[in-house]
């Protein structure tokens, strides 16, 4: 089982984000606060998860948690200004949400740019570690999956209902044929020769 906190008495968020590696579509990132003795067996790091699980995990997290928050940032502004920092500012918009403000912010990984004057702890693998960060770490899966699967039935042939924007041979052998859309990420390498898109894109 998961930890329920990591500093007794105090109001945590577990923050956590989806969608970094892709080459389409926006990054997501959720913060959730949940009560101090929270406890459940399945919930865990979502890509441990079903989908199915994922999705009923999301309606209980919603129901249960103290407060939650959905940051989402554009493929444009991570083109501007780095996906790192584009997960950072997702997380940020999330953290924004939240009511009440969390005296520690539990982070999913090893890097994170500091919220305002919160105290923070980044934490290695810690959706598989604390209750607060594999609800994150749901929220922010489901909400991006629905995203993409939305912008899949404006976008057919890239198979975003399946792979969500992640790399596959498909996704790239679509890029190929029909060139990039507005909502992927040009700063990413979408192909190893990237010029035969640009002229595609314009009337996309």
């Amino acid at each position: 089982m998961l930890l329920p906190y990591f500093e007794k008495g105090l109001i945590e968020a577990g923050c956590d984000e989806a969608g970094r590696g892709c080459l389409a579509g926006p990054v997501v990132a959720a913060a959730v606060i949940l009560p101090a003795d929270y406890e459940h067996q399945v919930l865990n790091d979502s890509k441990q998860l079903t989908e199915k699980q994922r999705n009923e995990l999301r309606l209980e997290i919603m129901d249960t948690a103290i407060s939650y928050g959905v940051g989402v940032v554009s493929p444009a502004e991570i083109d501007e200004i780095n996906i790192l920092n584009a997960s950072y500012l997702a997380m940020h918009r999330a953290i924004d949400q939240l009511s009440p403000i969390p005296e520690l912010l539990l982070i999913d990984g090893n890097r994170f740019n500091a919220y305002k004057e919160l105290r923070h702890e980044c934490i290695i693998k810690g959706d598989g570690k604390f209750y607060s960060i594999a609800a994150a770490s749901i929220l922010a899966k489901t909400h991006r999956d629905d995203l993409m699967r939305e912008l899949a039935t404006k976008h057919p042939g890239y198979g975003w209902e399946t792979n969500v924007g992640y790399p596959t041979k498909a996704h790239r052998s679509a890029i190929r044929a029909q060139g990039a859309t507005p909502h992927h990420r040009m700063s990413f390498q979408l192909l190893p020769a990237q010029l035969e898109l640009f002229d595609k894109t314009s009337d996309s």
